[in-house]
């Protein structure tokens, strides 16, 4: 190898561990802003997942001196944007440019207390508004942005901004007095694996899982076959005890898990089923920051 050569490949290693640093102190907030975007924090992480996929199979190619965090928020804007596309919820042209955000810890009183608001509201609402509105919603009452950077970043006037964030506001208001739903009771299946988890039944949890079954955890590379996915018990087994229980969550069932003793929700696992074996595991343990807006219910007894 040349000295050139090396040189080269050393900077690259260089990127890329800065580059591995900047997305991982970022996930939260970029989980926030596309959770809001695709309206699901299920569906966000997913977007995250295959965001970053792309972002380091493209790392080579940014050029040198890019501020990472604007990139990394182009990415996931971009993927997001993909993700509504492909289920044919979009009601308008989306923002092009919806990046290089805001510090959000950086705001007034009278924007925390609209903010606090705009975060509470369930994330499935926004996907109720024209795109214009929930970006703007989302840029200025969830992430920060100021009126004068949501115009330049929309190519709008700042007078059309003030009117999709009002109409936004409004609309996100009458959305949620409306809601009232009953949850429905839990399936056998999910009452079964939490029977099952709660007797630290392992061998028998392991015996639910399909011979494809795959798990996917953030942070973590995906791993499938039973027997790999099998260990995924082993860890549970040597870690302090855990509560879960059954809930629904964006309209799917889940199993919140808690900490022992009783305390509230760090996070939950998602199950998807294929002839009464387990198909694929999502476990959030490594990613609390999904519970950030999550509208939990918890399933209602038998």
């Amino acid at each position: 190898m040349t000295e050139d050569a090396a040189l080269e490949d050393e900077e690259r290693k260089t990127l890329l561990a800065a580059l591995a640093r900047e997305a991982d102190a970022l996930r939260p907030e970029l989980h926030r802003y596309a959770a809001r975007l695709v309206g699901s924090v299920i569906d966000a992480e997913d977007v995250i997942q295959d965001a970053f996929a792309r972002v380091f199979a493209t790392a080579g190619s940014i050029p040198p001196g890019t501020p990472l965090r604007p990139w990394l928020f182009r990415i996931v804007h971009n993927r997001a944007i993909d993700a509504l596309r492909q289920r044919s919820t979009l009601r308008s042209e989306p923002l092009e440019m919806a990046f290089d955000l805001a510090d959000i810890s950086a705001v007034g009183p009278e924007d925390a207390l609209i903010r606090q608001d705009a975060v509470r509201v369930a994330l499935g609402h926004f996907a109720e508004l024209p795109v214009p509105q929930r970006s703007a919603v989302i840029l200025k009452d969830v992430l920060g942005e100021s009126l004068a950077d949501i115009a330049a970043l929309l190519e709008l006037s700042v007078d059309a901004v003030k009117a999709h964030l009002s109409r936004g506001r409004a609309r996100l208001r009458a959305i949620s007095d409306v809601r009232s739903e009953v949850p429905p009771p839990p399936s056998p299946e999910v009452l079964n694996f939490a029977a099952l988890f709660k007797a630290r039944d392992w061998d028998a949890l392991r015996r639910m899982l399909a011979e494809d079954v795959r798990l996917r955890q953030a942070r973590r590379p995906e791993i499938s076959g039973a027997a790999d996915v099998g260990r995924f018990f082993t860890f549970y087994a040597e870690y302090p005890p855990v509560r879960i229980e059954p809930a629904w969550l964006e309209g799917r069932e889940i199993l919140l898990v808690s900490a022992e003793p009783p305390g509230g929700p760090s996070y939950f696992m998602l199950l998807e089923w294929r002839e009464q074996k387990i198909s694929l595991i999502r476990d959030h343990r490594y990613a609390t920051y999904v519970m950030d807006g999550a509208d939990v219910m918890l399933a209602a007894s038998r």
